[in-house]
């Protein structure tokens, strides 16, 4: 008995490529079902709350201006903490820089406009050359504006429904997202 045990101790060789035509054939099948773009764009909205809340919290929790730059050249967003509240990026303030996920950019593509605003980045006020928000140390932002995330494939393949809207509210700082549908722009991400 234990002679014919070693024998059947591994699998062979045609176990072993039936199971990898079955997954082959499970992969077929579900993979074009997958919507990578949707998981990126997604993704970034993520990011990029992320990154928004951390630069609200840090003006409150710090006690001055913090500056987010949004760079559509680039897909990135920059956070000046503005330890003086002069608006101007000086030397010993802290400059950080956070790119978009890739091949996800500020725009809104083949989308409408949302009620905020049609240019990529919504915001009056500029630092550098780029729009700029500005949250104070109470947690509020210098205005109400927004800005658009889609990725690069579908403002080629202008699909619009890859698009999201984040709307930044003065008084709270908060952003508020909108995914755009077949019946227009809806609240959620």
């Amino acid at each position: 008995m234990t002679a014919h045990m070693s024998r059947r101790a591994g699998f062979t060789l045609i176990e072993v490529l039936a199971s990898l035509i079955i997954v082959g054939i499970l992969s077929a099948l579900a993979l074009p079902r997958l919507d990578l773009e949707s998981y990126k764009v997604n993704s970034a909205v993520r990011t990029m709350t992320s990154t928004l809340t951390y630069a609200q919290r840090l003006a409150v929790t710090l006690q001055h201006d913090v500056r987010v730059s949004f760079d559509s050249t680039n897909a990135r967003i920059r956070i000046h903490e503005d330890a003086n509240n002069n608006g101007i990026m000086d030397g010993v303030e802290r400059v950080t820089s956070r790119p978009l996920e890739d091949g996800v950019t500020l725009g809104r593509g083949t989308a409408p406009a949302a009620p905020f605003g049609s240019a990529a980045v919504n915001f009056t006020q500029m630092q550098g050359g780029l729009p700029v928000v500005v949250f104070r140390r109470d947690g509020s932002a210098s205005e109400n504006g927004g800005f658009y995330l889609t990725t690069k494939r579908s403002a080629v393949q202008a699909n619009p429904y890859r698009s999201r809207a984040g709307q930044i509210i003065r008084g709270s700082g908060r952003v508020i997202w909108q995914r755009y549908t077949n019946s227009g722009w809806q609240r959620g991400n």
